[in-house]
């Protein structure tokens, strides 16, 4: 049944994919019309309509096949940008040169991305069957994957092509999922005669584009904590505010690094003075991201990252270094902010995590904890609020860190948190709602 089921799924999705790019709106009105009649007219003797759907299936017939006699060379460049952003359009260029000595009219320039559809391996089984009186019940484990399309690219109609001549056009994309988003090539359509059907040439053109999540507008955000001194801070933070600032000169002590030594001073009082330098204090917040999560609460996770990049954003710009933390195929603490790490880099990161299933949550709790004596204090963005999640808040509030926990749910999670009643809840504790996320973040400003 699961391999019947993928095939089935298979056969779907390309027919979902290939008709609306091969049939031109002409095409998909004769198509409609040509099925339509075909089911009203199924007895021949006393239906006309069986003569229109006879009709409709000859011309659809003639179109496909002088569809197959487009033929043509041709190359194409595209110049794209490093970066795109889930829900926001873009926009580039592509130069599309013929190679032959034809004139092409009426052509149409269509994107080739990577096929996105999970593999069969990776297809999600159903968890059982149920033979019933009415037949058979398949309850799945999780949900089909319908949404398979990684972006939306417009078709593009080209300008003549003159006899080796090219043309320049541009293209909008429209990303839906994070991640990589990989062009395979481009293909140059024409519409039969009819304008009912394109025929393509295919133009291998492989690119790479990332797409970052999707970040929300935070409100302005008066984060926990104060400058503390860091260990380490000065050799760890040398492009950030007050690293190693300049003091006063002083007489050599046993043990001054001889880095320090001010050897101008030295030549002038014939002893040794040394430089001394401003301890290094600053404001450190860790965000931490939890990946433990399963295939149902598949929107949630990927609603918890855009608040992460949402907060990697925002912070970039204040007084403070943030440590992003979460745990995929190894465990991650990775620095930004004050000009020590690009928030592009942490976008980057963020674009491609993965939920963590090989591993138990305790991972990110040792992590966490690992490097909470260098943290001012903490934002936790959650999937969920049980019993490993309150462990670890109740080990950061021991430590008197200044914490945000924010747990991401669906509707009917959010409802059975918002009625419980927890003890180990920190004051600032929020539940945002899927869906809903840009409607739940406003009540933050100014509750730190």
């Amino acid at each position: 049944m699961t391999r019947v089921g993928y095939r089935f799924y298979r056969v779907v999705s390309w027919a979902r994919y290939t008709v609306p790019r091969r049939l031109t709106p002409a095409g998909g009105l004769v198509l409609a019309a040509t099925l339509g009649s075909g089911a009203i007219g199924a007895d021949m003797d006393r239906s006309v309509a069986f003569k229109a759907f006879a009709f409709g299936l000859c011309l659809l017939s003639v179109a496909a096949l002088l569809a197959c006699f487009f033929r043509g060379r041709f190359a194409a460049e595209r110049l794209i940008p490093r970066f795109g952003s889930v829900g926001q359009s873009l926009t580039y260029h592509v130069t599309v040169r013929n190679r032959t000595s034809k004139a092409f009219r009426d052509l149409e320039l269509l994107e080739e991305l990577e096929d996105p559809r999970p593999a069969r391996a990776d297809f999600p089984p159903p968890t059982r069957y149920d033979i019933t009186l009415k037949g058979i019940r398949v309850t799945r484990s999780q949900p089909w994957p319908t949404r398979h399309r990684q972006a939306i690219v417009k078709t593009v109609a080209l300008p003549g092509l003159e006899p080796r001549g090219e043309t320049e056009v541009r293209m909008e994309l429209l990303p839906l999922r994070r991640g990589p988003l990989r062009f395979i090539g481009l293909t140059v359509a024409r519409p039969d005669p009819f304008g009912l059907l394109r025929g393509f040439v295919r133009v291998p053109a492989p690119q790479t584009i990332v797409i970052l999540p999707k970040r929300y507008a935070l409100p302005p955000i008066a984060l926990p904590g104060a400058r503390q001194y860091q260990r380490g801070g000065v050799a760890l933070a040398s492009a950030i505010g007050e690293s190693e600032e300049f003091v006063s000169l002083r007489d050599y002590r046993p043990g001054d690094p001889r880095r320090h030594i001010h050897w101008r001073s030295w030549a002038r009082t014939g002893r040794p003075i040394v430089r001394e330098f401003q301890d290094e204090f600053f404001v450190r917040h860790a965000l931490i991201l939890d990946t433990f999560v399963g295939p149902e609460k598949a929107k949630a996770f990927e609603e918890a990252i855009s608040i992460a990049a949402s907060f990697a954003c925002t912070l970039d710009a204040q007084e403070a270094l943030l440590d992003l933390m979460f745990v995929g195929a190894q465990a991650v603490c990775f620095t930004t902010g004050r000009g020590l790490g690009h928030v592009e880099q942490a976008l980057e990161i963020l674009a491609s995590v993965r939920p963590c299933r090989e591993k138990p949550f305790e991972a990110l709790k040792d992590l966490v904890l690992s490097h909470a004596s260098g943290v001012c204090g903490c934002i936790c963005v959650f999937v969920d609020w049980d019993e490993p999640r309150r462990e670890l808040i109740h080990k950061l509030r021991a430590i008197g860190l200044p914490l945000l926990v924010l747990v991401v749910a669906d509707a009917v999670r959010a409802s059975e948190l918002r009625s419980q009643t927890d003890e180990e809840r920190p004051d600032n504790f929020y539940i945002l709602e899927t869906g809903k996320i840009a409607a739940g973040l406003p009540p933050l400003e100014g509750i730190l």
